[in-house]
């Protein structure tokens, strides 16, 4: 609730604006001109460098060409709006443009009549790309941090049944990286709206006979609160017709709408929409846990994990002959975990405590700091001095490479669970078992034990159902600063 409760602290200065603010576009006026510029010279500059160098005629027009196409493929791909920067900058969709620039550029020569594109052509071209993407990811972290600290958001009214309003605020508020803040709300009906935000005016639970009579609500609560957003989600009470008819009013006074269809944690590439009868339907795609992706990511663990296995093998050796001189015991720590499909397995640890550590758990118990299932302490007595180190970097759960190794599990996924957590679970945790687990994941980038329990169920379904190979590869680079980092490791 930190957002709303900032965001209603700067309500105050807002002035009461018969028409939208976009203030998305006036704290970000900067990006798009900087963006630009940015794409102008990657293309132009290496392109005219590398055509002068192997003695290209005309090199200068087809830099000239190269840095105008370059942009104007940005444009019609829509890579220059607040969409796209805050959605992480779509390094795919920047590949798939520098494709497209490239294909452009090698027709270009073919109409013109010149040889084929010479080798030094694509490499003048790489530039363009990754100066690109890292345009893109610095606007987006700039963005976000922007976000995180209240600014560039837009001010949303909601509409619909009380319960839905109060969830729809819930779940925007569990986040900082999206750029909506819910100031104001119209539920229909008259029931009571427990989320505390402002309820501005009310629908009536029929339809009215004038379609006049909701948008008179609605646009009076976006004017007095200078929202430039409304949300409406549908329900028994919210027919698409009343929608539709809303939507008309909302425009026709410059007001944007969206509807939201009521399903959460889902992947946009995931979503596609088409028509059938007038009616608008909305495709999900299945999670990709069968076929060609889901044998590739196997590849991928596996390979892996032998090549991590051979690069690491002096660092495992150092690792436990630190264990064995610390204290007492094995090197090891051999612990029963469940994986895919309730498949029971061992997985291994370098052993970070006491040996005879799992008979003392029972009289622990009520020094668990965990919300949930999993038994977590700060300050755990049985960990060994050398076991805290580990712990904080991680480096406990390096011989898991060997359990990916063997299929038990994956290098990325959820956190392999206990047989016994796993037997308080309920129909939604039991989903995180339906892929393997990881020796890395959301949860481990994302807090670690410094998360809740709900956090770190909805971090793991996150990642059964969106899960692709970008999003690994993605996971693994984040793990190396959150292992270095050390932050909710204990």
């Amino acid at each position: 609730m930190r957002r709303f409760r900032l965001a209603m602290s700067r309500q105050a200065p807002i002035p009461m604006a018969r028409h939208p603010i976009h203030r998305e576009e006036t704290r970000a006026r900067w990006y798009a001109p900087f963006s630009v510029c940015v794409d102008l010279l990657a293309a132009a500059l290496p392109v005219a460098a590398a055509f002068v160098e192997v003695h290209e005629p005309h090199p200068l027009r087809l830099a000239a060409a190269a840095a105008l196409l370059w942009p104007l493929i940005g444009v019609v791909s829509k890579r220059y709006t607040p969409q796209a920067w805050g959605d992480g900058g779509g390094l795919r969709a920047v590949i798939r443009d520098w494709l497209v620039l490239v294909g452009a550029l090698a027709t270009l020569r073919v109409v013109c009549g010149l040889d084929s594109v010479p080798a030094e052509a694509f490499t003048a071209l790489i530039p363009a790309l990754v100066l690109t993407g890292v345009c893109q990811k610095l606007i987006h972290r700039h963005l976000l941090a922007a976000r995180r600290d209240a600014r560039a958001l837009r001010h949303v009214v909601v509409v619909g049944a009380a319960p839905t309003l109060d969830a729809v605020v819930e779940q925007l508020a569990q986040r900082t990286d999206h750029e909506y803040v819910v100031v104001g709300a119209c539920p229909v009906g008259e029931d009571e709206v427990r989320s505390g935000v402002p309820v501005c005016g009310r629908l009536p639970c029929e339809t009215p006979e004038t379609p006049e009579e909701d948008a008179v609500a609605v646009l009076g609560a976006a004017d007095d609160l200078a929202a430039d957003l409304v949300f409406v989600a549908p329900g028994p009470h919210m027919s698409g017709e009343r929608v539709r008819r809303l939507s008309w009013a909302l425009h026709d006074h410059g007001r944007s709408l969206m509807v939201l269809p009521g399903i959460v944690e889902v992947a946009r590439r995931r979503v596609r929409l088409t028509s059938a009868a007038g009616l608008t339907l909305l495709h999900i795609a299945p999670p990709a846990q069968r076929g060609v992706p889901a044998l590739l990511k196997a590849a991928v663990d596996r390979a892996g994990a032998l090549a991590l296995i051979a690069l690491l093998s002096p660092l495992l050796l150092l690792l436990a002959l630190a264990v064995r001189l610390g204290s007492p015991g094995p090197v090891l720590y051999r612990q029963i975990r469940v994986g895919r499909n309730m498949t029971h397995f061992p997985m291994w640890k370098f052993r970070t405590m006491v040996v005879g550590a799992d008979r003392m758990k029972s009289g622990l118990e009520a020094e668990n700091e965990n919300d949930g299932h999993m038994f977590k302490m700060r300050q755990d007595p049985r960990v060994t001095p050398v076991g805290r180190v580990l712990r904080r970097y991680s480096l406990d759960e390096l011989p898991q490479l060997f359990n990916i190794l063997f299929g038990h599990m994956s290098l990325v996924g959820p956190r392999p669970p206990l047989p016994e957590e796993v037997a308080k679970y309920n129909g939604v945790e039991m989903r995180r078992l339906s892929i393997k687990p990881g020796l890395t994941g959301l949860w481990q980038v994302s807090g670690r034990s410094d998360l809740s329990w709900r956090e770190t169920v909805a971090l793991d379904l996150r990642y059964v159902d969106n899960w692709s190979l970008a999003g690994d590869m993605n996971v693994m680079v984040r793990t190396l600063r959150a292992v270095l980092d050390g932050q909710g490791a204990y």
